[in-house]
């Protein structure tokens, strides 16, 4: 009797196309339950985890109430490049004012207060924020998103969503 008859089938009775596919199930299957890799991610092995405080810049919030939106101590989500974060804690939260330039008589500039602030719904904050961080040789880690001065985040409150520009980074 030939292994491999004139039809492609091993001792007459199994195709070789059939043998190969069950070959590539049993030796996947043995893979997955047999090999299933290490758990975690490597990137998290001996990296330490610290208190980081940012302060984030925002320009031009509309809104009539912002001064009523935002509590100290309260708890908001942090978004980093589309990336959920989790939440932070609003440590501080500091109303700027709306200053324009206004040229002088002699030609200089000069920035004063803007009279229309209180008219318009343009408010400018800074607010600092408080979160868990992974320190590493590149600077800390927020969920996995490295957070430097000039990336752009996103807040989302109960009643608020808005965007703002991180200026400063403390680990604490």
């Amino acid at each position: 009797m030939k292994i491999l008859d004139s039809q492609g089938r091993l001792f007459g009775r199994i195709s070789i196309l059939d043998f190969g596919a069950a070959l590539v199930i049993l030796l996947v299957l043995f893979g997955i339950f047999f090999y299933p890799g290490t758990s975690g991610s490597v990137a998290q092995v001996g990296v330490t985890t610290r208190p980081v405080t940012i302060d984030v810049l925002v320009v031009g919030l509309k809104s009539s109430n912002a001064k009523e939106l935002f509590k100290t101590g309260e708890k908001t989500n942090l978004i980093i490049r589309n990336q959920p974060y989790g939440q932070v804690t609003l440590n501080k939260v500091n109303f700027l004012p709306r200053i324009i330039p206004v040229t002088q008589p002699d030609g200089t500039l000069k920035a004063l207060p803007d009279p229309t602030a209180d008219n318009l719904f343009n408010n400018n904050l800074l607010l600092t924020l408080e979160g868990k961080g992974q320190i590493t040789e590149n600077g800390p880690v927020l969920g996995n998103i490295k957070i430097k001065v000039g990336t752009t985040v996103e807040l989302d409150g109960k009643n608020y969503n808005f965007n703002g520009t991180v200026i400063d980074v403390r680990v604490q």
